[in-house]
């Protein structure tokens, strides 16, 4: 193993875009450091302390940390992945949206200029949002320290320029570092905080938190987290493999084709993105929860507080938009009209399906079933384990709530864990950190390297530098 990680520093190139993406993860995290002006973030710290299974804990996990600290970096990449949603949709239903993708390079460096006028758009209603909360003081607390107009502005200027920053960040990530920009910030961010769950974790033991049961839920939770990183990994390795038939042709004196060979679909293909879109949706409205006027009304009082992780009517969303997003994503970065046009560009075909149309229904068929398996396996990952660390409170329901009374209390108020070990933490994690592994896998196979997995590579590279 050893000297497959040693492979990645001989390349010059991929030794560059590993060290780069490394000091803009650095420089991410400190940033992660500088407090916003006017903030008392000890106050602050406490209050997400109490809040951390609710929807204020889902934005702090997505910000990193950054949240309870309120630093320059609070709002973290939520805006710019509304943003992305926002545009992703318009160009479905918007059809001169659509034209302007589909015109190549130069389309999708306009669209990636809106969405970066519609980030720092959406960042500033959301830190106005912010501002507003701590200037008023939320639970009755003042956490400003010289509460005005004048914070307000600074807040909204400092959060903004802040989203703004990571935006570049991801990007530059993305386009001369290894990885996706973007999910490798969430990854870094949620990964600091895995030591504050261990030792929270540790604190439960010593303490004895659930009694005599204290030491065998630990056990069975670490068993349970391991066997989901087992799972993830195993799922996001299944495919499902069409096989393909090129027919023989004679291409100038030779002859080409007559080989079998397959189409491989994934079960996810959508990897974590329909999770952290799901998640960005329904954890940005409620950035505007605690601002006075959602509090004067009775109305939207209950609606903020039925969309908290945990209600019923939360998960239920939370679920649908998961389904919803996965076959969204496919439908964006695959096409089976597409792949069944090249088939038959080439000659390939599938046995006993015609080509054209009836091999491009096919496909999407298939497709279509997979998806709904890869969306059932990310909703399994997400809510299992968020019910049994926070619960599901099924007695917060109007008039059947008392009967879910009866329920054990873990039911419903979940055993209180850190909040760092939920489904969609881990699912992340892993996801983000197979995925930027397969593309240093890719880049040393290509270079004649041997890869990471056994499979992967047959030339092992060169001892010396």
């Amino acid at each position: 193993m050893f000297e497959k990680i040693a492979n990645i520093f001989r390349i010059p190139d991929l030794r560059k875009r590993v060290l780069f993406t490394l000091g803009l993860l650095a420089i991410y995290r400190l940033g992660a450091h500088i407090p916003t002006p006017g903030v008392n973030t000890k106050l602050l710290a406490q209050f997400f302390d109490q809040q951390s299974g609710s929807a204020l804990g889902m934005v702090d996990l997505f910000s990193g940390g950054n949240m309870r600290r309120m630093t320059v970096f609070a709002l973290g990449i939520m805006p710019y992945i509304t943003a992305s949603i926002i545009f992703q949709l318009l160009t479905v239903v918007y059809e001169p949206l659509a034209r302007l993708q589909k015109e190549g390079e130069l389309g999708r460096r306009k669209i990636t200029q809106w969405t970066r006028y519609l980030t720092v758009i959406l960042a500033a209603v959301q830190s106005g949002a912010i501002a507003l909360t701590l200037n008023s003081g939320a639970g009755g607390v003042s956490y400003v320290l010289n509460p005005g107009l004048g914070f307000v502005l600074m807040t909204v200027l400092t959060l903004t320029t802040g989203t703004a920053f990571i935006m570049w960040l991801g990007e530059q990530i993305t386009d001369r570092g290894v990885g996706n920009g973007m999910s490798l910030l969430i990854f870094a961010g949620i990964v600091v905080g895995i030591p504050r769950g261990i030792a929270d974790l540790v604190d439960k033991a010593k303490t004895q938190a659930w009694g005599a049961l204290t030491v065998p839920a630990l056990i069975l939770l670490v068993a349970a987290m391991i066997a989901i990183v087992a799972f993830i990994v195993f799922v996001e390795r299944s495919e499902r493999r069409i096989p393909v038939q090129y027919a023989k042709r004679i291409v100038g004196r030779r002859l080409m084709g007559g080989q079998s060979t397959h189409l491989p679909l994934k079960v996810n293909s959508g990897g974590v993105m329909p999770v952290i879109f799901a998640s960005s949706i329904l954890s940005a409205p409620l950035l505007f929860a605690n601002v006075s006027w959602v509090h004067n009304s009775n109305f939207l009082s209950r609606v903020f507080e039925g969309m908290r992780p945990g209600e019923p009517w939360y998960e239920l969303l939370y679920m649908v938009a998961i389904i919803f997003f996965a076959y969204f994503y496919i439908s964006i970065v695959f096409r089976p009209s597409d792949i069944a046009d090249n088939m038959r560009k080439y000659g390939g075909f599938i046995p006993g399906i015609r080509p054209g149309k009836r091999t491009s229904d096919y496909i999407n068929d298939i497709l279509t079933r997979i998806t709904l398996v890869g969306a059932l396996y990310l909703i399994v990952i997400s809510l299992v384990p968020q019910i049994l660390i926070s619960g599901i409170h099924l007695n917060n329901l109007w008039l059947v709530g008392p009967f879910f009374e009866r329920l054990p209390i873990w039911v419903t108020h979940g055993l209180g864990v850190n909040f760092y070990f939920g489904g969609t933490s881990l699912l992340i994690v892993v996801g983000v950190a197979m995925d930027t592994i397969n593309q240093v896998e890719s880049q040393l196979i290509m270079r004649h390297y041997e890869g990471f997995s056994p499979k992967s590579g047959r030339i092992r590279g060169r001892r010396n530098w």
